[in-house]
């Protein structure tokens, strides 16, 4: 399994605390944006943490277009979140991973499925 760790280059000026996002600011944000235009609130909830990998690309994908995704980006990164798909993309463990693998050894013969 390959691990990326993500990093925002963004930095505050020298003057003022690095940004930290909590849950609550990102529901308060959200909360000023038409749930229609909030993909994890007008979809089923459960998509953001499923086990299949298509259901983990297909919420990373409707991510890209969400309003506060560089919010729910930034909050999920600061506060590792444990797994689960959040600013688009997929964490585990706190830490980003490129894309999630079914479980169990993968097939040796493609036709043999």
């Amino acid at each position: 399994m390959t691990i990326s760790e993500l990093v925002r280059t963004e930095t505050a000026s020298p003057m003022t605390q690095p940004m930290t996002v909590s849950l609550g600011e990102l529901h308060d944000q959200a909360g000023q944006v038409d749930d229609e235009l909030l993909p994890c609130r007008a979809n089923n909830p459960e998509l953001w943490f499923a086990e299949s990998p298509a259901d983990v690309e297909a919420a990373k994908a409707l991510c890209q277009d969400c309003p506060v995704r560089a919010l729910c980006l930034d909050g999920a990164l600061e506060r590792r979140e444990p797994w689960g798909v959040w600013g688009g993309q997929l964490f585990l463990q706190g830490v980003v991973i490129p894309r999630k693998r079914p479980r169990g050894r993968p097939r040796k013969n493609e036709v043999a499925a």
